[in-house]
């Protein structure tokens, strides 16, 4: 008895076409060039989620340079002075510390100084 593969052959494509649902009509439409396509956005899914978290640290040191520069001390002195006096915060938190709630951000800072 001869097997027919329709059956897997369509769920595949259908697959293929869910996935690519809002793509451009070639890619949508063609089984190869919607392969293609996911394969692609695969690999730039993959390379900006990287990218993201590159981009949200450099926010974060960002906001905080210009918290501690109007407290009177610059980013590179502020993370020293955290180190040296073993104060352990990540640069996420003191961003919203900065941003939010700047009272504490400046006992921070204080805390941190070299100066006291």
């Amino acid at each position: 008895m001869r097997i027919k593969r329709g059956v897997a052959s369509h769920k595949k494509h259908k697959k293929i076409r869910k996935l690519t649902k809002g793509y451009s009509h070639p890619n949508r439409v063609s089984i190869k060039r919607g392969k293609q396509t996911i394969i692609k956005a695969l690999q730039y899914s993959t390379r900006d989620r990287k990218n993201k978290k590159r981009t949200l640290r450099q926010l974060w040191n960002i906001r905080i340079n210009i918290a501690s520069k109007a407290n009177g001390i610059n980013y590179s002195q502020l993370i020293n002075g955290l180190k040296q006096r073993n104060i352990v915060i990540d640069r996420k938190i003191l961003s919203e510390l900065a941003t939010n709630e700047p009272s504490v951000f400046t006992e921070i800072v204080k805390k941190a100084s070299l100066k006291n």
